[in-house]
Order: C-alpha cells, then structure tokens, then sequence
C-alpha cells in the first residue's frame, strides 16, 4: 500500500502501458471505481488513438474549411483501420488519377491495364483499379501510396486527398466492356485449341499486310510454334521460359492488344538457338521486325519483353546474358525505352558482357520496318 506523500506509485496489478510506442493491456476509465482515493489515467501522448479530451483537438475545422460532408469529415488522425480498409475500398486508383488531370492513353491500355499520361509521366492502373505502378520507376502500391506519388505530403495528406474524391466515378474508357464470367482452360490448352496461321488466313493478311512482316519471317515463326491465330484476325505470340515451356502469350490484332488471361509474362523467343547475340525488344511485332531488317542473322536470337518488366523476365534476361557473347537493348525509342534499355546495361556489366543500344528512327522496329 502507497503511504507515501505526494504523487502515487504503481501498485502491483494496475493496468498501465507497458511500451512508449502502443497501448498494452486495458487502461481504467475516468469513472471506474477509484483505487486509494485515485483513478488510473492514460498517457495521451503515448496512446496510439486520442483519448479523452484529445481527440477534440483540431477536429474538423480543417473538413469544414474544405466544405467536406462525407463519412470522412472526421480527422484522419482519428480512423482506424476499418475506416481506412473501407476508404480504401470506396476509392479506385483511376477515379485519384483523372481527378488529378491524367488522361487515358486508350490506344496502349488494355482491359487489366490502363495507361494513365500526364505530359511525359505515365502511371499504369492494374488489379481492377485497386492497384498500380510507373513503368519508368520502381514505384508501386495501392491509392494511399498513389496519392503520395502525385504529391501528398505524407500518409495523413494522403488520406486527405483519397477521401476528397469518395463518391467520383471516373469515365469508362470507350473500349471497356463489362467482362463475361466464363471457365479458362490450361495456357497449353487455350494454345493448343488455336490454329496456327496459314497464307490467306486473318492473322497471316494481319502480319503480312498490315504489319510488313515478309513471308519468310512469319513462316520461320510459324515453324517454330511461335505463333497462333487469335480472335478476330489477331496474333498470339508465345512467351516461354528458358526450359521452352508456354508461359503466355501477347495479344496483338488490328483492334486488340493484351497479354493471356491467367499467363504470366517471360519472354518472346525467335532466332538462333545458341546465340551469341541478343537482341531485347518489347513487343514481339517489334523482335520479328528487327529480325527482317537484319534479315534474320544466324548468331543473333530476337526477344520481346511483352511491354513490361517481370521479374521472371529479369531472370530470364541474365540468363541469356551468361550463354551469349553480348546484349543488345533494342527497345522504343523513348523515355520508356530508354529506362529498359539502362536495365539490359545493368544486367550486361553484372554478367560482364559487352552491351549496345540499338534504337529505331522512329518509335520502334515495326514503324522502321514498313517506313
């Protein structure tokens, strides 16, 4: 028993923080029945969430200012993380972009990945808009994050900015179409269900018309179980990993461009088979293209990243980089090429193979090939 004058000690069984950082244990309420003529009080600079009095302090002055109504007119210092999950869930990465004036580049997005430009900076929204990432950088993440990469100073800023666009709903790009629910099949049996392309056939006018594939490049193609008739005249073009099994394929057509629905990105191949060249594109039109203006050499072996970089196309790139004698980065003349290009560097010096930079005149090989 505490018999000494002045403020109380700690008694055995009293319930108190037992970290600086979070709360442990349950701290006694105000009106809980008094212990020696006193009552336990939590330590609110300490408590994770305001207690008492605290949390009144600069309310809402700041929503009201902002002429804010919605559920999340209380400070965000106050959600917890239900309130948070369900911010979350209210706001799509889309609806924090073209509030923040990005347009959608509707030639270069698909269904699973929407393209997001604002002067030379490129955000790309995937997982139904519950996620992204800057293909020119490493950042990624969810709407909290996104708002932080478009400025936000801070979490707290960053919850700010997500809740002021609750209740936005961004427009549809003209080419989205409610998706239809349906059963897949294996890649292999999805693959193996196509027809390869033919003279005459859509796919074959699609590459030999419209694209300026030469014949010999899409019969090298065809021969080597690179290529399958999509829907509607479009091309599939398989991606595989260093043991040769199917791992996908790019989606390309006259209307259509994508990646296989449950696939997962590695690398085109068409060329040699013990290279001492590699040549690294991003699209797979783009590998055959350049192999037609180099007509095809012996020693060279013609990738294609898909327009994207896995880190199983990371992998797969170093390996390649051990078997041959040097990487050629042969990707878009632009920004975003240039920032793959500075990637084939990095792996080329780490394998201490010699490295070019091939780069198209115009934006990429299939444009020089039919300029």
């Amino acid at each position: 028993m505490n018999t000494t004058p002045g403020a109380p000690l700690i008694e055995p069984g009293d319930r108190l923080p037992l970290a600086p950082c979070r709360l442990q244990g349950r701290l006694r309420r105000a009106d809980d029945a008094a212990t020696d003529g006193w009552s336990a009080r939590p330590c609110i600079r300490k408590a994770s969430r305001p207690v008492g009095d605290a949390a009144r302090l600069g309310t809402s002055e700041t929503n009201r200012r902002r002429g804010r109504t919605s559920l999340y007119a209380t400070p965000v210092q106050t959600m917890d993380k239900r309130e948070i999950e369900e911010l979350r869930e209210k706001v799509g990465c889309a609806a924090l972009l073209e509030k923040d004036g990005w347009k959608v580049d509707v030639k270069e997005s698909t269904r699973r990945a929407i393209k997001y430009r604002r002067d030379s900076n490129i955000v790309i929204v995937i997982h139904e808009g519950r996620g992204w990432f800057d293909p020119l950088s490493p950042a990624k993440g969810d709407v909290f994050s996104l708002a932080a990469h478009l400025g936000a100073d801070g979490f707290v800023e960053a919850c700010d900015r997500v809740a002021d666009v609750v209740g936005f709903v961004p427009a549809a790009p003209a080419w989205q179409h409610p998706a239809r629910p349906k059963v897949l099949a294996s890649i292999v049996e999805r693959w193996r269900y196509r027809f390869r392309p033919r003279p005459g056939s859509p796919t074959w006018r699609y590459l030999t018309g419209e694209r300026g594939l030469p014949t010999n490049i899409v019969k090298r193609a065809v021969a080597g179980d690179r290529l399958r008739e999509g829907p509607q005249g479009s091309m599939w073009a398989a991606h595989s990993n260093s043991a040769g099994a199917l791992t996908g394929w790019e989606e390309r057509g006259p209307a259509w461009r994508g990646f296989s629905t449950e696939g997962a990105k590695e690398l085109f191949r068409f060329g040699s088979e013990e290279p001492e060249r590699i040549c690294i594109t991003e699209a797979a039109l783009d590998a055959m293209s350049l192999a037609a203006i180099e007509v095809l050499r012996d020693d060279t072996l013609y990738v294609s990243t898909g327009g994207g970089w896995s880190p199983a196309t990371d992998e797969a790139i170093r390996r390649l980089a051990k078997r041959a004698a040097y990487l050629v980065a042969a990707t878009d003349n632009n920004r975003q090429g240039d920032i793959y290009a500075d990637r084939v560097r990095a792996i080329a010096a780490d394998a201490s193979a010699p490295y070019a930079r091939l780069r198209p005149c115009a934006g990429d090989w299939n444009e020089d090939l039919r300029a």
